[in-house]
Order: C-alpha cells, then structure tokens, then sequence
C-alpha cells in the first residue's frame, strides 16, 4: 500500500523529505503521497512539513504498520503482514505456506482469538496489549537441527528485548522467556513435512512477547506473568519491539545452522532451569528430578530423586518448576 511505502521512507529517512522526491522515490504522483501523508496523519502519526525542507515524520501511535517494519532486501522483515485480528499468527503463517509464502514472511497480529502454547495450551492474547508475531523459515537442514530452532528463537527474543529496554531476561528451558522470574513471552514452533518424502517444508516460530498489559489484564495469572511496562517507567511502543525482534531473528535465520556454538553458549547462561527441581510430565506420570545441564543438543539432562539421571527433549515431555518456581 501506498501509505505503508511512504511510512517507511519517513521512517528511514536522515532528514526531511520533500514531496517531490517522495513521488519520485514511489512512481506515484505528488498529490498521491499528499493524501498518503494526510491518511498517516489521520492515523496518529506526527508528520512536520517544514518550508522548503518536505515531511518529517517526529512522533509514531502505538500501531504496528507494515511501512514502519519492512526492511526491503532482508530476509527476515522483508515481507510482513499485518492483521487486525486472527485465529492464530502461527496457524495463519501455516496456510500461507501451504500456498508458496516465501522463506522470511512474517505475519504479526493486533489479537489473537485462538492464541496457543505448547501441548495444546492456551495462550492469552489481548488486543493491543502485546506484540504476536511468527516468521515463516524453509531452511535446508536436517529435522533434528529443526528441533533447535526454538532455543534458539529464545536467544533471539532475550537479545532483542535487551538492546531495546536494557531490561535482563532469563529462558525457562525450553520456550519461555523469564523477567523478574515471572513468564514475558512464549514461543512455539511447528514444523511442516512433505508427506511422500517425509522431508522438512517449512518450520514456523511463533512468539508472544507480553507489552502493556497491567496485572488486572492478567488476572489470576498475574503471579506468574509480567509485561515490559510493569518493568518500565512507561511501555515502549509495539512496533518499536517488533523492530528489534525482527532485527534478530534476521540475524538468527542468516546464521542458522552454523553459529550453534554461540546460541548454545548463551542459551545456556540465561537458563534458569539448570540447578532447579522440575517435574517431568509424562502421558505415565509425573517425576520429580533436579535439572542439571543443558546438553550439546539444546535438551535437558536431570537426575531424579533415585540417583539416576537421564535427558529429556522438548518434543517428549513438559518441564515444571516446583516451590513456586514457573
């Protein structure tokens, strides 16, 4: 759309552009980025024109348009969909690469209605309130490098929450990103198999990264879960998380699988698992152990109550903290 193309020109823009060099940066007619600046405006969003200078975009509302996110050229950002509302950001990201959607799609959503977790959990998703975005990725690599991809999203999302606020988060192994010990963002991945050859189609990494919310919004989850304005003097703004998550997860998928060694690295340093006691949750039952090492493969090694120990993945059973641990 026009108006997301002239978004991302002010966005990247050093200094005020003139109107005639915005039509002709966009193919388009003077009057046309006119009325794309005046729709921006009706929008929220603070556009100057300075005399014999052009636009100048100075200050942004909390909304998450593609014209501010998309990075032409780069893989991961390069295209981004935006939806007001849907089932699922990563059931959406699915029927897209069901169709051809290309490597690097992102899609980001203002609400989920049918927000999900892991082992068919729900996932609260309140409108406007936290950033739900997933990214498409077609790597050619072997399915048991695949299973990683979720670690190293956890990376991804501690760094660029970190860069961006300043704020220190930790990883409960093996999806959730911890601040002040309480859950800030979920990840879950899925994987799409090409039925005749069993070979990887797709993988999709979905993440909800909790922004605003108040610990009202939260409710009986309040304990456990936390947002970035309850550690901040004010929440930032959507798209300003979306920005730095995309700029990592670019980085991630131009790296991925080679760079393991140094995900693995600060997986490792960030988990909060390691040293806690943990229930292993089991179609069988529960054990209860006390996690011990993150292992070469991203999986977790345990030693239960008996003295022996033993690794357990992701995909074969849900780890619990005990003594309030989440």
């Amino acid at each position: 759309m026009l108006k997301d193309e002239t978004l991302g020109l002010l966005r990247q823009a050093q200094a005020p552009l003139s109107g005639e060099a915005m039509s002709r940066a966009l193919g388009v007619s003077r009057a046309a980025v006119w009325k794309a600046v005046t729709a921006l405006r009706s929008e929220g969003y603070t556009i100057d024109a300075l005399p014999g200078r052009g636009y100048r975009l100075s200050a942004s509302p909390d909304l998450l348009s593609p014209g501010e996110l998309v990075r032409p050229g780069r893989r991961v950002g390069g295209q981004v969909v935006y939806l007001d509302r849907v089932d699922s950001t990563n059931d959406e990201c699915r029927r897209r690469a069901a169709t051809g959607a290309p490597d690097g799609l992102v899609v980001i959503a203002g609400e989920q209605t049918g927000g999900k977790g892991r082992r068919g959990r729900s996932f609260q998703s309140l409108p406007g309130k936290g950033l739900y975005l997933s990214l498409l990725l077609r790597p050619d690599v072997p399915l048991e490098e695949v299973s990683q991809l979720t670690a190293w999203t956890a990376v991804a999302v501690c760094r660029a929450v970190e860069g961006l606020t300043g704020l220190s988060c930790s990883i409960k192994w093996t999806n959730d990103i911890l601040l002040e010990g309480r859950k800030l963002c979920g990840i879950l991945t899925e994987l799409g198999i090409e039925g005749e050859t069993g070979a990887l189609d797709y993988v999709v990494a979905g993440m909800g990264i909790n922004v605003s919310q108040t610990a009202e919004d939260f409710g009986e989850l309040a304990g456990v879960a936390v947002s970035l304005g309850q550690c901040l003097p004010a929440p930032p703004r959507r798209a300003q998380v979306a920005g730095a998550l995309l700029e990592e997860l670019d980085r991630l998928a131009g790296r991925f699988p080679a760079a393991r060694a140094d995900y693995l690295a600060e997986y490792r340093r960030r988990c909060a698992t390691v040293g806690k006691e943990v229930r292993i949750l089991r179609p069988s039952g529960e054990v209860r152990a006390t996690a011990l090492a993150v292992d070469d493969d991203f999986s977790l090694r345990v030693r239960r109550e008996d003295g022996t120990e033993e690794t357990v993945t992701a995909g074969e059973v849900s780890v619990r903290g005990l003594l309030g641990y989440v």
